[in-house]
């Protein structure tokens, strides 16, 4: 019998998380923010996941967007937010801490890691995509190992798993089973089995979003909530949600 290939799906509110196991979604990744990157999810966010799914949730803590090398002020509410998403049910815990340098901040992830275990020993634990900035990828990796963190994602360090796709084989190899690999990035039906294919993963990782409208903010066109871009804003009559279809487009492609 062919192995399953788990498919995770990046979810922004409780409607994707919904969606996205609707389509048949193994575990879902909860953020906030996706259009940053993804943010920590409020924790009436994730106690309503938690009340409306059954599969595994691994919710992210970043408290902000620019970049993974924090402040103290940034680390205490990462403790504070991951402690509180483990008491609303959180299954595992995304994070990522880097030097300046771009190299993983061992001695922040052991004590992040000290602090979650505290909480939960059994907590599954992600360190994030940061990884795809650093400048010796294997180097990171046995730090991770070392630590005993439990899964990477990564684009392979380029900008989408397709085009990584080389590097995340020979992260494979590399981590020997020690630390599971989970690439995202670009990743959909369309890729997604020659993806596995070529790389040997047994699970991926990616959001299934279709565009949905919201008109309410079209009386004043003067007016922005959000941050300008070359001076202008961003579209704010509408925003992206997980559609079960893609993802079930998804998983009909993994299991063919």
């Amino acid at each position: 019998m062919q192995e399953k290939i788990l498919f995770e799906v990046c979810c922004g509110c409780l409607e994707d998380a919904v969606q996205a196991e609707k389509g048949g979604a193994d575990r879902i990744e909860l953020n906030s923010a996706l259009f940053l990157g993804g943010l920590t999810p409020s924790i009436g966010t994730v106690e309503a996941v938690k009340a409306r799914v059954s599969i595994p949730v691994m919710c992210m803590v970043r408290p902000r967007e620019g970049g993974f090398c924090y402040t103290e002020y940034d680390y205490e509410t990462m403790c504070k937010d991951a402690v509180a998403m483990i008491c609303a049910g959180a299954d595992g815990i995304v994070f990522g801490f880097l030097h300046e340098d771009g190299t993983v901040d061992q001695a922040r992830t052991a004590d992040f890691l000290r602090v979650i275990r505290a909480e939960n020993p059994e907590i599954v634990t992600v360190f994030h995509r940061a990884i795809d900035v650093v400048p010796d990828v294997f180097a990171a990796l046995d730090v991770l190992i070392e630590l005993g963190v439990d899964r990477v994602l990564t684009s392979g360090q380029r900008a989408s798993s397709v085009k990584g796709a080389e590097t995340i084989r020979a992260m494979l190899a590399h981590a020997a089973g020690r630390i599971d690999i989970l690439p995202g990035g670009g990743i959909n039906a369309q890729n997604v089995k020659a993806l596995v294919e070529s790389t040997g993963v047994k699970s991926v990782h990616a959001s299934a979003r279709s565009v949905r409208k919201d008109t309410s903010v079209c009386g004043n066109d003067e007016i922005f909530f959000g941050g300008l871009i070359d001076g202008k804003g961003v579209p704010e009559d509408e925003y992206k949600v997980t559609d079960a279809l893609l993802v079930q487009n998804v998983v009909r492609a993994l299991e063919a």
